[in-house]
């Protein structure tokens, strides 16, 4: 029998891991014990403060339904679903546009719309907007018939999914580009908002004296047969929060401002024009960052 103290702890756990047959498993489990373990060491965790971690953990769990997904907003607020976007961005085959959070609103069904219809099914007091570009590859050449879903709060802040009825379909539409990759679709400005506050991740930011403020944007979903889906957003300029968004989305590179533009296919409204850069596949490797988050909470994912 080996002596388990604070010194000798991570080396006996480690080796009791050692037999691990999947080689990531094993590889991502070390790194985590070794990590938790120096952690615990470098703040001198306490029983009582290892307590109040677990409790904090398991109210996360607890406030998890099918349209709410508390552990993905807490990856989202510590920054952690930010840094495995840019690390997914690093794999590319190619340069592509930079990746954004999926957020917990995004939805698999959303309705198949032509290319100029509107994401707003329903009456709407915002102020409509047009959103166009191009899909194109690496090289810059269209890539034909691209899928773009899009989706988006209301002029509130408000997502349709928040109000926990499925059959809502407003601010969402899944359009499919021409053959020369263009897209053109009409909306409503966005308005930002709070992430949920009402749960453990919202007593966190509290305590950590975060507003919890998220600035006003729009969800794109981009993807095509042979090449990496980009899951990513433009955030709207001029937004108080643009600087201090709570779940660190914003990159310089996704910042956009309506404005008139002749060039627009909708030339009647502003518009904003931005033309999405997909990268080339890796056989054997999903280009998607992120998934339903319903569908992580209902099948156990």
């Amino acid at each position: 029998m080996r002596t388990i103290n604070d010194v000798t702890i991570t080396e006996i756990a480690l080796d009791q891991m050692s037999s691990t047959p999947n080689p990531r498993l094993k590889q991502v489990m070390a790194a985590a014990v070794k990590h938790l373990h120096a952690f615990a060491r470098e703040v001198d965790l306490t029983p009582e403060e290892w307590l109040e971690g677990i409790r904090f953990l398991t109210a996360v769990g607890q406030t998890c339904t099918p349209y709410r997904q508390e552990f993905v907003l807490l990856s989202d607020t510590m920054g952690l679903s930010s840094l495995v976007n840019s690390l997914h961005d690093k794999r590319a085959t190619g340069e592509g546009t930079q990746s954004s959070l999926l957020g917990p609103f995004y939805r698999q069904d959303a309705p198949k719309l032509e290319l100029g219809q509107s994401i707003v099914a329903a009456k709407s007091a915002g102020q409509e907007i047009a959103l166009y570009g191009r899909v194109v590859d690496s090289d810059g050449r269209g890539i034909p018939h691209a899928s773009v879903e899009v989706w988006q709060p209301d002029e509130t802040g408000n997502y349709d999914l928040q109000n926990h009825d499925p059959s809502v379909m407003d601010l969402r539409g899944h359009f499919h580009a021409d053959p020369e990759g263009r897209y053109h679709v009409r909306t409503i400005l966005p308005c930002g908002y709070k992430v949920p506050m009402d749960g453990p991740v919202g007593d966190l930011l509290r305590a950590q004296e975060r507003p919890g403020a998220r600035p006003a944007h729009i969800h794109f979903l981009i993807g095509a047969p042979g090449y990496s889906e980009v899951v990513t957003a433009l955030y709207l300029a001029g937004d108080p929060s643009i600087e201090s968004d709570t779940v660190f989305g914003v990159s310089d590179s996704l910042v956009v401002e309506p404005k008139r533009d002749p060039g627009s296919p909708l030339p009647e409204l502003p518009s904003i024009r931005y033309d999405f850069t997909l990268a080339a596949a890796k056989d054997g490797f999903s280009g998607r960052v992120g998934a339903d988050p319903s569908q992580i909470t209902k099948n156990g994912r």
